[in-house]
């Protein structure tokens, strides 16, 4: 693969405590991660899965990019929403198109005006 980015900054999400396997060590209460966005320079039939004794996946499919926001579960959403916004800029750089109605609406914070 070839590396076009990263996130810039950690990013974090906590889980919801009925998720919290409290009996489970080292207890996990949530995640911080960093994103990359990589360019696939081989084949897709290069792509496998069975390397390794437990592998985390047993299947890939290519999807629209904004896709995952969709199938994600809810408490990782603005995760998604952050890291996907972040690196779709520099999609763009590299020549790669990102539609752009994928973009989460912004709210319209209107500043009300002081009397």
């Amino acid at each position: 693969v070839q590396i076009l980015g990263r996130t810039r900054y950690w990013l974090r999400y906590q889980l919801p405590e009925r998720y919290i396997r409290k009996n489970s060590l080292p207890l996990c209460i949530g995640q911080k991660q960093i994103w990359y966005i990589l360019r696939l320079i081989t084949p897709d039939t290069n792509v496998r899965f069975d390397h390794c004794a437990k592998p985390e996946f047993d299947s890939w499919r290519w999807v629209d990019y904004w896709e995952p926001l969709n199938d994600v579960v809810y408490f990782k959403r603005k995760v998604y929403q952050k890291a996907m916004s972040e690196l779709g800029v520099l999609l763009a750089t590299n020549g790669i198109p990102v539609k752009a109605e994928g973009y989460p609406a912004k709210k319209n914070k209107a500043k009300k005006a002081k009397s």
